[in-house]
């Protein structure tokens, strides 16, 4: 029969018996001390919250291009840095932009 063990006793077995092991794994300070080279990326800001755009217009073509990877794609919030609202916001007047032929659908190839 198994031992009953109380609160207080500790144990080198982990859960499902398996031995806990001594040492950790490194975390982000370890790095540092390590030797490992490290990089800073600077936090992406909404470019309409810091320059204080309240309206995207579909007929700024330049703006609308400046959000659109080369086979006309609408750029990810992630990769863009721009907020949600304006993110909404700018792909809504993008879509207005290419239905009137302001800007194309996709890359002539």
């Amino acid at each position: 029969m198994a031992e009953f063990r109380g609160p207080d006793s500790r144990s080198s077995e982990g859960r499902g018996g398996r031995p806990i092991s001594g040492g950790m794994r490194p975390t982000g300070g370890d790095k540092a001390m390590a030797g490992k080279k490290q990089y800073f990326r600077r936090k992406k800001m909404c470019r309409f919250c810091v320059d204080k755009i309240d309206d995207i217009n579909y007929k700024d073509t330049r703006l609308m291009l400046s959000f659109l990877s080369e086979r006309g794609k609408i750029t990810p919030r992630r990769i863009s840095g721009v907020c949600a609202p304006h993110q909404r916001r700018l792909a809504e007047s993008i879509k207005q932009a290419r239905n009137i032929a302001l800007i194309p659908f996709t890359t002539s190839m």
